[in-house]
């Protein structure tokens, strides 16, 4: 599962230089309001460089600390290969993404992260469904979910300010790796 998981995270990033050395048809430039509600700030590129075909990336960062020494520190990159029902940017379309990045999460009021604070990376990929509407002749709104498989190495730490460390943890998680609620812009 690992090697499927490497060859994934190295295919994607791969079809997406290919693709920008094919005939220019369009991109596009996102960002997430989701993502934004987290106070994460982000942006996505995407290709289309064939009728139904795609490639996109999208990279989240949240550097800060909030009150109380509250932080959901992250970075995170998401390749992902599309395929659209009808053509590029409008519609329905399935992609197949990968995820790689790194956090630092503590002194939240979920879960364990109330006591603890979780640092390390994750990878995976899985799969997507999206959809975008035209709302102009520039500009799309669109919808997208992503289900996968991560890999988590991390620390576990007592205190969310400045604790020891309690152990090195390594993890598997299966379920929704991707959700977003965009503003697309067309660069024709």
């Amino acid at each position: 599962m690992r090697n499927w998981l490497l060859t994934v995270l190295i295919t994607l990033p791969s079809l997406f230089i290919y693709a920008t050395t094919a005939e220019a048809q369009q991109w596009a430039v996102n960002t997430n309001g989701l993502y934004w509600l987290t106070a994460t700030p982000n942006i996505g590129f995407e290709y289309g460089f064939h009728k139904n075909l795609s490639v996109a990336i999208n990279v989240n960062y949240n550097p800060f600390t909030y009150k109380k020494n509250r932080k959901m520190k992250h970075w995170l990159v998401q390749p992902e290969f599309r395929y659209w029902l009808s053509e590029t940017f409008k519609g329905h379309y399935f992609g197949l993404q990968g995820t790689a990045g790194t956090y630092n999460f503590g002194n939240l009021p979920l879960g364990s992260m109330k006591d603890y604070r979780y640092e390390g990376t994750l990878y995976g990929g899985g799969f997507t469904y999206g959809y975008q509407w035209i709302a102009s002749n520039r500009v799309n709104i669109g919808a997208e979910i992503g289900l996968g498989y991560l890999s988590l190495d991390y620390n576990k730490y007592y205190c969310p300010t400045c604790g020891e460390r309690i152990d090195h943890y390594r993890s598997s998680y299966f379920g929704p790796t991707k959700l977003g609620v965009s503003i697309i812009y067309l660069l024709k």
